[in-house]
């Protein structure tokens, strides 16, 4: 069964917690975690509403693989209508709260309306309370989770917490679950603090059942067999995800000072040879890597900071083990910004850690700012007194602190890059889809990457699609339409197992995921009933965004990537061939020339009740 057939339904306005059974003609047409998630979430709001109001529903789902023996089952989803964008969100974290959560008894929890005072939301098992969050409201992330522990007596409790910027709607304010792990893109944490919730705190002892024992742990074998000696296993754990920062110099992709350039000159300051290198004082960046609940892989980085020599800042309780440098990190702290001192690129990502913030999204919206800056749109006079300048370590460490408590400038950047080029008249140097700031992927390099920005249904990401390899093969636009959709429904199917993406590069193959669902859930699961689960959830998202008043107009890149050619790298000279691609992919998806599913399309998916 692997599903719980359970939801736990939670009204903030009215102070209720109730159970009610799981749809199982939902499960069986959308799987479990983003699938599912976004459609309750389609049938319990208005797409119009405000993002911020009592009426967004915010939904934290697991999956029929979530918590069970398969690699990388550690997996979760929060999915709402994103304040950044006003589309669709769906954030996907791992760490341990994903499985707890399942081992609760739950598949999803829905919470409605808002509490008059702060509160945070107990759950051990069939137990659910609301409960006072006077003691933890205005405080950490990392304080909530310690506090709640003690508090409730129990070191085993997994916590989902936000920090003071979602509590102040930081637009792109995140939800962190185990301290370093978070739901990180698109606001969800806001819309958590929207509705005066500190935090979901979890105990589950419940366990989950798999329809035939014996099958499924032959596919776990296998696949933890085929995942031991991959390739991508290998790289993912000895590097971590920063390993690309590497490819993307050599090949001319890495976005740097705010997409004005593609290669940065300090990239061996901060890549992963330099987080195990020791520094000139002997010091060594990276400690450990560390995996998600049932992960094979152990992407995770454990870092700490040169406690003796690192003098931007002199705050002691920063000198400790935590989550070290991703590549989105890396690049959005780095690159983006100019900035090769790996001490504040570490010291930065402990800061949106502890105060709840995407990386991504500040340091896109940072970049911004340093344009403006140096422009002279701007000055210190706006920004605190601190020099903006592209390559200042000191204002990304002070401005860092400053968006995750929202305070003096850091309140402007935490409008997001959008809303803060508009108020200062320079809409064009946001780096943005549909308001949401992109990742580490130049797409007048890696064209396909472009293509999968543009359309995606939470504005740019690079963790929805994969065109990688025709990218790396060929520079243009052309034949990108079908890699981009066919992986854009694949990922959809592989959120919705509750697995993480990274087990596709680490040796599982498609067929592994259907075997699994297949033994685990029961039913005739096969590839094309799998994949054609993932187009549904697709479409599904599609069809929230255009009655949230999304257009066709929407799928765009900036100005920038199509006007300005690339300066250096493989596809120095180039611009993006958007325009050329969108069309293809319409037509390839079954959607008008407007971007709007067919009604055969909707037909052949069972989405035209």
């Amino acid at each position: 069964m692997s599903w719980q057939r359970k939801v736990l339904r939670v009204d903030l306005t009215k102070g209720t917690c109730e159970t009610e059974d799981l749809n199982m003609e939902w499960a069986t047409q959308f799987l479990g975690e983003r699938g599912l998630a976004t459609k309750y979430l389609w049938e319990n709001v208005d797409p119009s509403v405000d993002a911020m109001s009592p009426e967004n529903v915010l939904i934290f789902a697991t999956g029929p693989l979530t918590g069970t023996m398969a690699s990388t089952s550690g997996r979760y989803a929060v999915v709402t209508k994103g304040p950044l964008t006003g589309a669709i969100a769906c954030s996907n974290s791992g760490g341990k709260f994903g499985a707890e959560l399942k081992y609760a008894g739950y598949d999803l929890l829905i919470i409605h309306g808002r509490s008059e005072k702060p509160v945070y939301l107990h759950i051990e098992d069939d137990e659910v309370e609301i409960v006072p969050a006077d003691d933890i409201w205005g405080t950490t992330v990392w304080h909530t989770e310690e506090w709640l522990k003690a508090h409730h007596q129990n070191p085993q409790m997994k916590v989902a917490s936000i920090g003071v910027a979602g509590e102040k709607g930081v637009r792109y304010a995140c939800i962190v679950n185990d301290l370093h792990r978070a739901a990180g893109r698109s606001g969800v944490g806001a819309v958590m603090g929207s509705k005066n919730l500190k935090a979901v705190a979890v105990r589950g002892t419940q366990g989950v059942t798999v329809d035939d024992p014996e099958a499924f742990m032959d596919v776990v074998r296998t696949t933890h067999e085929r995942m031991s000696g991959h390739r991508g296993r290998k790289e993912l754990t000895e590097f971590g995800t920063n390993a690309m920062i590497d490819v993307m110099q050599n090949f001319g992709g890495l976005p740097t000072r705010n997409f004005q350039a593609v290669q940065f000159d300090g990239v061996d300051k901060i890549n992963p040879a330099a987080m195990v290198t020791p520094n000139e004082h002997g010091h060594v960046n990276l400690l450990t890597n560390k995996a998600c609940f049932g992960c094979t892989i152990a992407c995770g980085r454990i870092a700490h900071i040169d406690e003796e020599h690192f003098t931007i800042v002199n705050r002691k309780e920063y000198i400790h083990a935590s989550g070290g440098l991703e590549y989105e990190t890396a690049y959005a702290f780095g690159p983006l910004v100019g900035i090769d001192d790996i001490d504040a690129l570490t010291y930065a990502a402990f800061l949106t850690n502890e105060h709840g913030y995407d990386p991504i999204s500040f340091g896109g919206t940072l970049a911004a700012a340093m344009e403006l800056f140096e422009m002279g749109v701007i000055t210190e006079e706006d920004t605190d007194g601190i020099a903006l300048n592209f390559g200042n370590a000191e204002a990304l460490t002070v401005m860092a602190e400053k968006t995750g408590k929202a305070e003096g400038f850091g309140e402007i950047l935490g409008l997001g890059s959008n809303r803060m080029c508009e108020k200062y008249g320079h809409p064009e140097l946001a780096m943005t889809v549909k308001g949401q700031e992109f990742a580490g992927y130049d797409s007048r390099a890696l064209q396909g990457m472009g293509l999968g920005y543009a359309t995606s249904n939470r504005g740019a990401c690079h963790l929805k699609h994969d065109v990688f390899g025709p990218d790396m093969e060929d520079q243009t636009g052309k034949g990108k339409a079908e890699p981009c959709k066919d992986s854009q429904d694949f990922v959809a199917m592989l959120d919705s197992t509750g697995l993480c993406l990274f087990s596709a590069g680490a040796g599982m193959k498609p067929g592994h995921f259907t075997e699994l669902v297949r033994t685990a859930c029961g039913g005739d699961w096969d590839d094309d009933r799998l994949t054609q689960t993932g187009e549904r959830v697709w479409n599904l998202e599609r069809m929230f965004n255009l009655k949230a008043g999304l257009t066709r107009a929407d799928d765009d890149l900036p100005a920038r990537l199509k006007e300005v050619p690339a300066p250096s790298g493989t596809a120095k000279g180039k611009v993006s061939d958007i325009d050329m691609m969108i069309p293809e992919y319409y037509e390839y998806r079954g959607w008008t020339p407007d971007g709007e599913p067919t009604t055969q399309t909707l037909q052949r998916l069972g989405l035209n009740d």
